[in-house]
């Protein structure tokens, strides 16, 4: 038996996808603050906002940089590098870069039926741009959180095409991947 003791991680998104409901707006303010209280609870990475989507969310990376949060990192997210852009040349990810953070997190296609229909490409040329996406970033000197967007059913459809979409990310050394729920409420069965 394995004795070693085990540690869960927390990882919030409130300041990104929460201020995605109706009727939500967080002050600049709010944003920091919320992000404090985050870190006095102990949540391990607090997810910002999109890096260089936005002017809110770009004073946001600002503003949290002359914090002293105890406990938490916080990561800027944003998505894989454009299909039609190599990763230097994609303001999006300077965007990521500029946002300071040590760590960030970004989503990726591991449905082949949204890197065919939102994408428009091939699924060699999306698992092409997670791994040029996170190696850009590594050489930044970012810790890196590959977000599988879709990612359940997208193995529901194609495991073996969803298990590449990981593998691209953790071979140019993601630190961690996120098997993620999109549409929400997928059982096992």
């Amino acid at each position: 038996m394995n004795a070693q003791p085990q540690k869960v991680f927390l990882y919030d998104t409130t300041l990104r996808d929460g201020a995605q409901g109706e009727g939500i707006s967080f002050s600049d303010a709010g944003k920091v603050r919320f992000a404090r209280m985050l870190d006095e609870f102990g949540v391990d990475y607090i997810e910002g906002g999109f890096a260089g989507s936005n002017p809110r969310d770009q004073r946001f990376f600002e503003d949290i940089r002359k914090e002293r949060l105890t406990h938490a990192h916080v990561t800027a997210f944003g998505s894989t590098r454009r299909v039609d852009l190599d990763a230097k040349d994609d303001p999006q990810l300077a965007g990521l870069v500029a946002a300071e953070t040590e760590w960030v997190t970004i989503y990726g296609k591991a449905w082949m039926l949204h890197v065919k229909d939102v994408l428009r490409t091939t699924g060699e040329r999306n698992l092409q741009m997670i791994a040029d996406t996170v190696g850009f970033l590594k050489a930044a000197g970012r810790q890196v959180f590959f977000d599988a967007e879709h990612f359940f059913d997208g193995y529901k459809a194609d495991p073996a095409y969803a298990l590449k979409a990981l593998a691209a990310a953790v071979r140019e050394g993601a630190a961690g991947v996120a098997l993620c729920d999109t549409n929400g409420g997928c059982l096992p069965h």
